[in-house]
């Protein structure tokens, strides 16, 4: 169902070495550099994450309520890519564990303040 979500930066430098280094940790790579956004996925057509300067000239602020969750394959990816973030300096907003029947997620900041989780989900019975 959703085929990108674009997420604002105000250091769109800073931004890109930040979620290459990141997303590279779980073998995501950049797939599209634009003149005004850059975006990681496995393949075009599948969900991807976008990253630019906001089209309006404005600041990129951080909304409300707003979170990103990127599906990890196990429990142990989940720890792995919270433990990247943590050494690229995101701030943490959840360390990785079980939170209700089956849901595994781990929560941080990129350094623009956005909110992402890492999660793996099994069918609960």
């Amino acid at each position: 169902m959703i085929g990108y979500v674009t997420l604002g930066t105000n250091d769109r430098e800073k931004a890109v070495k930040y979620y290459d280094d990141l997303l590279g940790e779980i073998g995501i790579s950049r797939i599209m550099k634009e003149d005004h956004f850059d975006a990681w996925g496995t393949n075009f057509g599948e969900p991807m994450l976008l990253i630019m300067n906001p089209f309006n000239g404005e600041p990129a602020t951080v909304g409300n309520g707003v979170m990103v969750s990127l599906f990890m394959e196990n429990n142990e990816k989940v720890d792995v890519l919270y433990k990247k973030a943590m050494d690229l300096g995101s701030p943490d907003e959840g360390a990785p564990g079980p939170r209700g029947d089956g849901f595994y997620g781990a929560y941080f900041r990129d350094m623009d303040g956005n909110k992402l989780c890492a999660f793996h989900m099994t069918m609960p019975g």
